[in-house]
């Protein structure tokens, strides 16, 4: 039996498993880099083990120091979590060399499906060979051949971006999963991401545990997933569980694993194998009421599993809670995680507590929400209602983007794929925000001003109103109030009660109540997200038209080549390349001109709001700005 159990991982996942661990009365070890000395997975796990040397991107990739963790604290077992080293054939061995029981299955199954070349000739399919791509061929994917997440991946549309693409791929692939290896497949534009998941043991038995889709994707890494995945026919479904049981067979697979395809025109495309756990694997729980990270360890030891799988019971999605900006090409955000809270009657997964900080060095997702219903309308109801309650207070995230997705009507109708923000993301994340936010925050502070300087703030003379500036979805806004004798009053509504923490104003007659949190200039009123600016703006704090910022901390990667002050440049022409969170965003030319300064070079470090170069424009400019191009490579 298994007494102490390392996780070779971080985050969410980490914390994830040590919970069933702690269920099972199994000690838990966690290891860390230098950036995650203080991560909650250090603190709920009994041990932790730093990994030392590496910089803090790879150090999980370390799969010596994570063995000889594991030793070091007396550990018994190994489970990889998903990512970084879960479907390295190498640390499969590696951990059972040194005499301790692998929670995944045979390396050799590994080996033979965590290349997903050598996956699809083992289905008796063949990727397409880059040096053979042709117009006739188009578009293609490019993908990383060992891992997934969506990093190392490329559509190419156009012959002469292949080379780019491929370059690009192999970079992100390296980076992220220490292998740059890259293959070409043909791209399915408007398929649905379908998967299995299943479950085996050593005696033979396989369970395929139903079906998930998985097809809202950005970056081709999945946000929105749920189980069952519905509108498939029932031949469909039986083919898709007949294929993953073959597969896992094929290998004499032991273990959670999950065989992934596209399904369009009601044809079943293999894609992939992933030998591990995957991160949607909640749902499947959910519905078939299991702990699949419990059922692995007991397979681990041995254990039986039933001849039949349980029953499947209902419905449920999961939305991934990421630190990141849709509105301005998903850009990560960084920054303290102030706090995170979902209402009672949902699931959620998390690697972070409130206060702790969001870096730059790893996957910007920072929680999993997941609804279980009856029905799978039902389940979206109660997800979109729990994430537009939730309370989060830091850096922007994808809550809304996710909110307004799961009311869609392609996707409450099941008629989604995996195209599906690339047709709809710029309506997903137009709304305005609550055209009363800066109100209730600026009278919220005029509270907090009065109570810190124990007056009432009221005048005894006529004066103009008090005034204060927000910056809204980059939009600057002045809004004004009264504080006199009868305390607070602003034109248009009745200001009902106002204290630091609540402002309630009745607006044409309905009463509205308007949650506010204030953390130094950054002040969160229900689901939107001001900052405070100052009444003066300071002229210095003003960048030249055509400036490009560094939209995110990160690391220049790459300048394009040739380039040097005095350059001609095209609009949106790719300039640099800044790395953050294992992924590479391209920094493009705002307009046609002359790149007039370039303040950085390959292998610097910027923080965010870094000015990187400047770009004058070949014609007159009509508004002052510049921003960054912030697409992915």
């Amino acid at each position: 039996m298994i007494g102490t159990l390392l996780v070779a991982n971080r985050g969410e996942i980490a914390c994830r498993i040590f919970r069933t661990c702690q269920e099972l009365g199994i000690r838990t070890v966690a290891v860390h880099s230098d950036a995650d000395a203080d991560a909650l997975h250090t603190r709920v796990a009994d041990m932790a083990v730093r990994l030392p040397g590496a910089a803090p991107a790879d150090t999980y990739l370390r799969a010596d120091l994570v063995v000889k963790a594991a030793v070091t604290a007396g550990a018994d077992a190994v489970h990889p979590g998903y990512g970084f080293l879960s479907e390295n054939a190498g640390f499969a061995r590696a951990v059972q060399d040194a005499g301790l029981v692998w929670i995944g299955p045979p390396p050799e199954a590994v080996e033979a499906m965590a290349s997903k070349t050598r996956a699809k000739e083992l289905m008796g399919l063949a990727p397409l060979p880059a040096d053979a791509v042709t117009e006739a061929d188009l578009p293609v994917l490019v993908k990383a051949a060992a891992g997934g997440g969506g990093r190392g991946m490329r559509v190419v549309r156009r012959l002469e971006d292949l080379k780019a693409a491929l370059d690009g791929a192999r970079a992100e692939a390296a980076s992220a999963f220490g292998d740059g290896e890259v293959f070409v497949e043909p791209y399915l534009e408007h398929g649905r991401h379908v998967e299995v998941q299943i479950l085996a043991d050593t005696h033979g038995t396989v369970w395929p545990l139903g079906t998930r889709d998985c097809s809202l994707q950005r970056r081709h890494q999945k946000v929105v997933e749920e189980a069952p995945a519905p509108a498939l026919s029932a031949r469909l479904r039986d083919e898709l569980r007949t294929l993953a049981v073959r597969a896992a067979r094929s290998v004499a697979y032991v273990g959670a694993g999950t065989v992934e395809f596209l399904v369009a025109d009601g044809r079943a495309h293999f894609l992939e194998m992933n030998t591990r756990l995957q991160v949607e694997h909640p749902v499947t729980e959910a519905v078939f009421g299991l702990d699949l990270v419990a059922e692995q360890i007991r397979v681990a030891e041995g254990a039986a599993l039933a001849p039949e799988p349980p029953p499947a019971r209902g419905h449920a999605v999961e939305a991934r809670l990421y630190a990141e900006d849709p509105a301005t090409d998903w850009t990560p955000q960084t920054g303290t995680l102030h706090r995170l809270a979902v209402p009672e009657g949902v699931r959620l997964d998390t690697g972070y507590a409130d206060g702790d900080e969001i870096g730059v060095h790893y996957d910007p997702m920072l929680a999993k929400v997941v609804a279980h219903a009856p029905t799978r309308a039902e389940a979206i109801r109660t997800l979109a209602g729990a994430l537009e309650r939730a309370t989060l207070h830091g850096p922007v995230t994808n809550r809304d983007l996710l909110v307004r997705s799961l009311r869609h009507e392609e996707f409450t109708s099941a008629r989604m794929d995996t195209g599906f923000y690339d047709r709809h993301l710029t309506d997903l994340t137009a709304a305005a925000p609550d055209p009363y936010a800066p109100l209730a925050a600026a009278l919220a502070d005029a509270t907090r001003a009065g109570s810190r300087l124990g007056l009432g703030g009221w005048r005894n003379l006529p004066s103009q109103p008090h005034t204060k500036r927000y910056a809204v979805a980059g939009e600057e806004t002045e809004v004004g109030y009264t504080y006199g004798r009868t305390g607070l009053t602003a034109e248009g509504v009745q200001v009902v009660h106002a204290d630091p923490a609540l402002v309630v104003l009745e607006i044409d007659g309905v009463r509205r109540r308007f949650e506010v949190a204030r953390y130094g200039d950054q002040v969160h009123v229900n689901t939107t997200t001001l900052t405070a600016l100052p009444r003066f703006p300071d002229p210095e704090a003003q960048h030249a038209p055509g400036s490009l910022l560094a939209p995110m901390p990160g690391t220049v990667v790459k300048l394009a080549e040739g380039l040097i002050t005095g350059s001609s440049v095209r609009a949106g022409e790719p300039l640099l390349w800044l790395e953050a969170m294992k992924m590479q965003h391209v920094i493009s030319a705002p307009a046609a001109g002359t790149l007039t300064e370039l303040h950085v070079g390959q292998g610097q470090q910027v923080e965010v709001g870094t000015l990187l170069a400047v770009v004058e424009s070949s014609r007159p400019q009509g508004r002052e700005a510049a921003s960054t191009g912030g697409s992915a490579a």
